[in-house]
């Protein structure tokens, strides 16, 4: 259950009463509401505390879903914003190699209409003797580049240590889809007070996507980017299947903005902008793609990340399937 109150005070009160009654329940300040939520399937009758909406949801995923939030939900980044209407799009290398690399990167991207800038500080690397990342020169490496061009910066999150660190230097904060279940730090992003981009894990259901976001709302963050990125099936024939079904799904089911990365699907550049155009149809509000100067030379996947010739078409296409479709 959902209950939905006029106030902080009349919110604690409410989840007092409940948990007097032994139902868990937890209180949180979430899109301008004030809400206490219960496990799925827990009725509470006799409630003294004025509520001014109970809705019983017909799914797990309760804070996240349109079943009682109809009007979606906005999500800034920097001084952007991702959301329904328009097209969003975050560009930059896998990894943060060099100075050169990531300002020249920036600038590139920017001129070409990128909104964010990405780039991977720690890295998850399948071989534990590939590159794994600059750690915090990165990170500075990212904010002199945010500094450069004004483009708000986002980087992957792995180890909820490092938590103190990414808030410091990022705009927003990527969950990659190894740790999409990792729910230590899913709790904790939920108090890092920055919005997040949460991958969908390769193996993971679309139910089991929507329920990580479900454990950073919880926990009092409601900035959260759905990411589809693909899923591994029996065909292997790029490197990963990319389900625009639950761009669909998710863009129907959640009022959270929704984009997709056509970059790990592909896993080749030859086939990033197709993927692109069709996450863009499916629904996505927006895109976040690998772009290097020097893809062939690039320190990590070097085979999917886009010359910057390579974005400019990306974006020139991507915009005019966005006005197709009514968005600007």
């Amino acid at each position: 259950m959902l209950y939905v109150v006029d106030s902080r005070e009349l919110g604690k009160a409410l989840k007092e009463e409940i948990e007097s009654k032994g139902v868990p329940a937890w209180y949180v300040e979430l899109w301008g509401h004030y809400i206490v939520v219960t496990p799925p399937n827990s009725k509470v009758g006799g409630l003294k505390t004025p509520v001014r909406a109970a809705v019983e949801l017909k799914t797990d995923y309760q804070l996240v879903s349109r079943q009682w939030k109809r009007d979606p939900t906005p999500v800034k980044i920097g001084d952007r914003e991702i959301g329904e209407g328009r097209l969003f799009i975050i560009a930059g290398p896998c990894s943060v190699e060099t100075e050169e690399q990531i300002l020249t990167t920036a600038k590139a991207v920017k001129e070409a209409g990128a909104d964010a800038l990405r780039g991977g500080a720690f890295k998850p690397r399948t071989s534990p003797y590939t590159f794994q990342g600059l750690g915090e020169r990165g990170l500075i490496l990212l904010a002199k580049a945010r500094e450069a061009t004004g483009l708000p910066i986002t980087t992957e999150l792995m180890d909820p240590e490092d938590l103190p660190l990414v808030v410091k230097y990022a705009d927003a904060i990527q969950v990659g889809a190894r740790n999409m279940q990792n729910f230590t730090l899913l709790k904790k992003l939920g108090r890092a007070g920055k919005p997040v981009l949460l991958k969908r894990g390769f193996g993971n259901t679309i139910d089991e996507w929507l329920l990580a976001a479900e454990y950073i709302a919880l926990h009092g963050n409601g900035d959260v980017v759905l990411v589809e990125r693909g899923i591994r099936t029996f065909d292997r024939t790029l490197r990963f299947t990319l389900d625009v079904g639950a761009i669909a799904y998710a863009k129907q089911h959640t009022h959270l903005p929704v984009i997709g990365d056509p970059s790990h699907p592909a896993g080749d550049r030859r086939f990033v902008i197709p993927l692109a155009l069709a996450i863009l149809a499916a629904g996505a509000d927006g895109l976040i793609v690998e772009v290097h100067p020097d893809p062939d030379n690039a320190w990590s996947d070097a085979k999917q990340q886009l010359t910057f010739e390579q974005f400019k078409e990306l974006v020139e296409k991507a915009r005019a399937v966005a006005r197709a479709l009514g968005r600007v």
